[in-house]
């Protein structure tokens, strides 16, 4: 293995000859020596940082033996994530985690040019009893939320609660519900969506449905209300994929209301009767981001198999949008 240079850390791999079909993110992680997580490693294939015989890899490449791996390693961040006295809605909490109702708007954790006012920085102010298996940006956070969706979060209070609740949404035993409100109206009343899930050559900050570099994903939904222009929609994610929601329902030509990256905002009110316009834009200026909310989570409880269901009431926006539609009926 031979290091790079200042910024990031370049590591040559070559595999060894008597290996063959084994995924490659499993081989990183495990005998590579990087001393790094297979998310970690997946995450690097993501963003382009490991290539197989010059060529970026794929999630499911699987090994030969005799490749040239190069794995280029970014220099971990120089931060200060300090606690910060901001309001948050906490609906559950016990000796092991808790449960916030995050606002829209609210980054969920430090990154990239949001290292204050995150969910994390108020998280740390409210208590000292956080999972550190993360780090300190990701203190407690068990699964996020984009910045413009609403709703439920859980908070780990220490390492082996945060391995346990992310052990049960790798085994879809946490029931996630959402509800979104989507353009158009369903075929089906009823429906599950499998459509995998990777990033978008076009655009590396978002997500599309593509079988290149990607991973499983399944979402359920039933309608609740039909509008004029619109469906409100009950979602069970069975999987966790960044954007899924949003993705997977623009795919199919619904996006969720509001949304500017995946189509609900602009551009499909292009294609809405001059009749309708009046609803729409009046619709579009009441809420200003995507109409998606986590309402409830349900789970066995970790430690004492105790059942728990955390709900939550829509936000203010959302419960505006939604009156000026039955309004309008």
């Amino acid at each position: 293995m031979a290091d790079g240079n200042d910024t990031y850390r370049v590591v040559e791999i070559e595999i060894p000859l008597g290996v063959s079909k084994e995924r490659l993110d499993r081989y990183l992680a495990r005998d590579s020596g990087l001393d790094i997580t297979r998310s970690r490693v997946q995450k690097l294939i993501d963003e382009g940082l490991i290539l197989v015989n010059g060529k970026p890899a794929l999630h499911n490449h699987k090994l030969k033996g005799g490749e040239a791996v190069t794995v280029k390693i970014p220099p971990p961040r120089q931060t200060n994530i300090l606690p910060e006295d901001i309001p948050i809605d906490v609906v559950f909490e016990d000796d092991y985690f808790l449960v916030v109702n995050k606002p829209a708007g609210m980054v969920t954790h430090p990154a990239a040019g949001h290292y204050t006012g995150t969910l994390v920085n108020a998280v740390l102010k409210y208590t000292e009893s956080l999972s550190g298996l993360q780090g300190i940006e990701r203190a407690g956070v068990v699964h996020r939320l984009d910045k413009n969706t609403s709703g439920l979060i859980m908070i780990a209070k220490n390492d082996k609660i945060h391995l346990a609740l992310q052990t049960k949404l790798k085994e879809q035993a946490i029931i996630k519900v959402y509800y979104a409100l989507v353009c158009g109206h369903m075929k089906e009343e009823k429906g599950t969506i499998e459509l995998p899930i990777g990033r978008s050559i076009k655009d590396r900050k978002k997500m599309t449905v593509t079988h290149l570099n990607s991973r499983s994903a399944l979402t359920e939904y039933e309608l609740l209300e039909r509008y004029k222009l619109y469906d409100l929609l009950k979602i069970h994610l069975k999987t966790g994929r960044t954007h899924q929601i949003r993705v997977h329902f623009s795919h199919l030509g619904h996006p969720v209301f509001g949304d500017p990256d995946y189509g609900g905002r602009l551009k499909w009110h292009r294609g809405v009767f001059a009749i309708d316009k009046p609803l729409a834009q009046k619709a579009l200026e009441l809420m200003p981001r995507q109409a998606l909310h986590a309402k409830s989570l349900e789970l066995a409880h970790p430690v004492t198999g105790e059942n728990i269901l955390v709900d939550s009431d829509l936000p203010d926006d959302f419960s505006r949008l939604l009156e000026l539609l039955r309004e309008s009926l």
